[in-house]
């Protein structure tokens, strides 16, 4: 996600700093038998961003020594399902790890942050008292019964705030309530001379079957304000670590991502989180003046390992794509590519999709995209040209018979 102007020019040595005076603590989620689920071991700093009287004005805290687990974090079913570790401290802040895994990997699929503004130990002369949430993927992941280990500072942006973790150590899924002896390193550590090398990953499938085409529903309490049926495909062009430039092409897999997301009165949004590290919002917006709604904005933040820098991120947010008159659905079976960066784009397949005035949970009157209608003049166009030449040819014959006709004399 963006990081705010003046964030990223603060100098890292404040983090640097606190992470030294910050002390590294253990946090454990506990199953109701008492058996431990996740461990985690690290020192974390926060940069933060936020509005005072006098303007914008950074400010940097580490995570205190007497934070602590809340009851809010859990064990996934039968250690198998997704987890949570959700760590408080001061007034109202609470930084959140939820993990997720497959059958040989679990991952800190999304790190989350809530804060209070009205606390002014940690935020002094904020001009707003509200209690404002941040989230980013991470690119936190390990081998099953393997801790992760990074000693290395690992920063994990959130819009207007930053998180840096250092000397870290988590495992999730615990097997015997204890860190693991064996461990995954992370990429950060890996040119590190006392860190033995890690194989290879494997380069990214460069050209995938089509992506399977899934249903997404957005409602809140009154209604449901965005249906969309399709599929999707990313395609991005990043650097290798060999200095080699490539473009990698990403399905989304709809068995293996979550999605949710919001309503507004001139904003819905599409939330997808993907087991791959994949983050992917699209957010639709409105004309009032034309009674139109249009696809205005897309974000996405995906891990690359292979990439020299592991996390690719991209924006836009003056798009005008997919596009109908409101109550309507837009349609189009053809396959639609979306420029959003130089770098990013996006392929939809068989898209259907209604924002804002949906009715009866169902989509409404289609309007269907240029690229149908291009198609369907194809054939209508090669008919007409068969039947010109099949009329050509009836009246040649015709012509020719007539004159045939006229060669010879009744006797």
């Amino acid at each position: 996600m963006a990081v705010p102007g003046g964030l990223r020019r603060q100098p890292l040595l404040l983090l640097l700093l606190g992470l030294m005076h910050s002390a590294s603590a253990v946090f454990v989620v506990k199953d109701g038998s008492g058996t431990a689920c996740i461990m985690a071991n690290f020192s974390a700093a926060f940069l933060t961003n936020y509005n005072t009287k006098s303007g914008y004005k950074n400010e940097t805290f580490v995570l205190p020594s007497n934070a602590e687990v809340l009851n809010s974090s859990f064990c996934g079913k039968e250690n198998a399902s997704d987890s949570s570790l959700v760590i408080a401290f001061g007034k109202g802040h609470t930084l959140t790890l939820n993990f997720t895994r497959n059958a040989t990997r679990y991952s800190v699929q999304m790190m989350s942050f809530v804060y209070n503004l009205s606390d002014t130990e940690f935020f002094p002369n904020a001009s707003a008292k509200d209690v404002e949430t941040v989230a980013s993927i991470t690119d936190i992941m390990a081998d099953i019964n393997k801790k992760y280990r990074c000693v290395s500072s690992n920063e994990i942006h959130m819009k207007s705030v930053t998180v840096t973790l250092r000397d870290t150590t988590i495992q999730a899924y615990l097997s015997n309530s204890t860190f693991s002896k064996e461990e995954t390193r992370c990429e950060q550590d890996e040119h590190s001379p006392t860190v033995p090398p890690t194989p290879p990953h494997p380069s990214p499938t460069l050209a995938p079957e089509i992506p399977s085409v899934h249903k997404y529903n957005v409602s809140d309490a009154n209604g449901t304000c965005l249906l969309a049926s399709m599929g999707l495909q990313l395609n991005i062009t990043y650097e290798k670590k060999d200095n080699t430039t490539v473009t990698g092409v990403f399905n989304i897999n709809p068995n293996k991502t979550r999605f949710s997301g919001s309503c507004t009165a001139q904003l819905v949004t599409l939330e997808l989180w993907s087991q791959s590290n994949t983050y992917l919002l699209f957010q639709f917006g409105k004309n009032a003046s034309s009674s139109r709604f249009f696809l205005q904005g897309i974000q996405l933040k995906m891990t690359l390992p292979e990439a020299k820098t592991p996390t690719f991120e991209a924006t836009n947010s003056s798009l005008r794509a997919l596009q109908a008159t409101m109550g309507n659905s837009y349609k189009c079976n053809a396959e639609e590519q979306i420029q959003v960066t130089k770098a990013f784009s996006v392929n939809i397949f068989k898209v259907w999709v209604q924002a804002f005035q949906v009715e009866g949970n169902k989509f409404g009157s289609v309007e269907e995209c240029q690229l149908d209608e291009n198609n369907m003049l194809i054939p209508i166009a090669v008919g007409g040209a068969l039947a010109g030449l099949v009329l050509i040819v009836l009246i040649a014959y015709l012509i020719g018979r007539k004159r045939s006709h006229a060669g010879y004399q009744t006797i």
